[in-house]
């Protein structure tokens, strides 16, 4: 467990006191491809660090159509942050893309070793600032790149992701049919 919390604040000094206490606090969990380990409806009162694998953050709207949210892949954080800050029934589903390894830590827990530990603080403040500054980059190219510019930076976000992701999870995430998808990958190797 010490190796993988070592993973998640790589760059901090941290005792071998503050990891013992830190191992208490996350567990590590396997979750098999295409089971959905969040529902929305649900109070969320955790989050995942992903090990290994990968998972997608969907939002299913009235008419029963699936807007992908995010991907989680190894070194990234995933939850329903909506319902995990503001104390609100969860609007998302996460789903297992491939066979994921996470931690998993509870809410309370997270924030008392936040209080407790203040790099961690600092740390993980580092990570949502960059998670908040590319979620609104992602909304930016949403409204003003085309829908290629848009499959060529995810590919780049996303590198070596596509054998494990289904083609419509793929075009749900980008805003465009399975269809344009098809005609962007052909576009784009004939060069």
């Amino acid at each position: 467990m010490k190796g993988a919390l070592l993973i998640i604040f790589k760059g901090l000094l941290l005792s071998n006191q503050e990891l013992d206490y830190l191992a208490t606090i996350f567990k590590r969990e396997t979750f098999k491809k295409g089971e959905l380990i969040l529902n929305s409806e649900q109070e969320v009162n955790h989050q995942y660090y992903v090990l290994e694998g990968c998972l997608r953050t969907f939002f299913i709207d009235p008419k029963g159509k699936e807007h992908t949210l995010q991907f989680a892949v190894n070194d990234w954080w995933i939850s329903d942050y909506i319902s995990y800050f503001l104390d609100e029934k969860s609007l998302l589903n996460i789903e297992v893309i491939k066979e994921s390894t996470v931690l998993r830590v509870e809410k309370k827990d997270f924030e008392e070793a936040l209080l407790k530990i203040p790099a961690i603080e600092h740390h993980i403040r580092k990570k949502v600032e960059r998670f908040m500054a590319k979620s609104q980059k992602r909304t930016l190219a949403v409204l003003s790149q085309t829908a290629k510019e848009r499959y060529i930076n995810f590919s780049k976000s996303y590198a070596n992701i596509e054998q494990h992701i289904k083609n419509y999870h793929i075009a749900s995430y980008l805003g465009i049919t399975t269809q344009s998808l098809s005609r962007i990958r052909k576009e784009i190797l004939k060069g």
